[in-house]
């Protein structure tokens, strides 16, 4: 039996390598015959890094610009030709402590840091997630820290506060790096919210990132003036594209400026990581994340994987810490069997034991295959 082993970390207890390795040695223990092959995957999340490090991959580390200002170390991965950047490693919420959620100046300045880094060292192709995003800035931090200006109606540059974007009136993009945007760039989302709107970045995610509802409607006012203005400068006119609004409007300013293509993590990270290959030779396909729900279903990589999977005929199990029951009757009509690992435990007991209860319900569940 060839077995692909692909699951994404376990939030708070395993790597995604480390959750493959357990289901591993599971199936090992149970399977002396079974040839399991592992490909640590990710969905553009947290992780994405990891993924391909594991796979690989050389670190690299930069510092940068954190979401409001201070200096934060950031790694990406490379691989050749291609860098991997995680926009959370520069500008993610979770380098916030609580009390200082502020999407009002929170930027992505230190993202453009990482992608003219990873230019400069030689990457040709970039994959950047784009998810755990601390912003809601339309990515215009990212664009200055690439040389774009955003000028008021005084000539004036404009900077972080988004408060002082209802008053840009120009677009300078005369001094954009020339070699980031000769890169090939490909942005890892699984979100497909427009740039602005009911379901918009500033309306969906601001709340998220400590926006009060003034807040949410000033975000709302200043990312559509970037947007009107950003199509002018442009000649296209990007807002309504699906992902436009993921991370706070990064995946509009990557695609609109960068000419960047926005598809689903998941997918994306397994056709780079040579899952779609490896799936063509193996007979079963295990996955797995923290908690199999109704975000699962939406681009996660359990999903993701599952589709690859489908797509040539590998039947596939998902080990989950939790599995919610309508993931799991939605997944079974799409051939795949769920396995709650933690059931009744506490969480902090969950997470401490996570590699040993993968590790024995991945032998559990090998041990009753025919």
């Amino acid at each position: 039996m060839r077995v692909v082993v692909a699951p994404d970390k376990f939030k708070g207890s395993l790597t995604a390598m480390q959750a493959a390795e357990a289901i591993a040695r599971g199936f090992h223990h149970a399977r002396g015959d079974w040839e399991c092959r592992l490909i640590p995957m990710a969905d553009g999340g947290e992780g994405t890094v990891d993924a391909f490090l594991a796979g690989g991959a050389q670190p690299r580390s930069v510092r940068v610009r954190g979401p409001l200002g201070d200096p934060v170390t950031a790694v990406y991965a490379r691989n050749g030709d291609l860098a991997v950047i995680e926009m959370s490693s520069a500008s993610g919420l979770a380098l916030l402590s609580k009390d200082r959620y502020d999407p009002l100046h929170a930027t992505t300045y230190g993202t453009g840091e990482l992608l003219a880094a990873a230019a400069a060292a030689g990457a040709h192709r970039c994959i950047i997630g784009i998810g755990g995003s601390a912003t809601v800035d339309a990515g215009t931090g990212m664009l200055r820290a690439l040389g774009v200006r955003f000028l008021d109606g005084s000539g004036d540059e404009i900077g972080d506060a988004m408060a002082r974007y209802e008053h840009l009136v120009s677009i300078d993009v005369s001094g954009l790096d020339r070699r980031v945007l000769a890169m090939e760039i490909s942005v890892a989302s699984d979100v497909d919210n427009p740039l602005t709107g009911e379901h918009g970045a500033a309306r969906v995610f601001g709340p998220q990132k400590g926006a009060s509802p003034q807040g949410v409607e000033l975000l709302e006012r200043v990312i559509a003036r970037i947007a009107d203005v950003a199509a002018a400068t442009l000649g296209k006119d990007l807002r309504d594209l699906p992902g436009a609004g993921a991370a706070g409007g990064l995946g509009f300013a990557l695609a609109a400026f960068l000419r960047a293509r926005i598809e689903r993590g998941a997918l994306l990270v397994g056709r780079e990581r040579g899952l779609d290959s490896a799936l063509g030779e193996a007979q079963l396909c295990a996955s797995g994340e923290g908690s199999i729900d109704a975000q699962t279903l939406e681009g996660k990589t359990v999903e993701g994987v599952a589709e690859m999977a489908k797509a040539v005929n590998v039947r596939m199990v998902a080990f989950g810490g939790r599995v919610a029951p309508d993931a799991a009757k939605a997944l079974a009509a799409r051939g795949v069997e769920t396995v709650e690992i933690a059931t009744g435990l506490a969480l902090d007991v969950a997470l401490r034991r996570a590699a040993e209860l993968l590790e024995q319900h991945a032998a559990q569940w090998a041990g009753r295959e025919r």
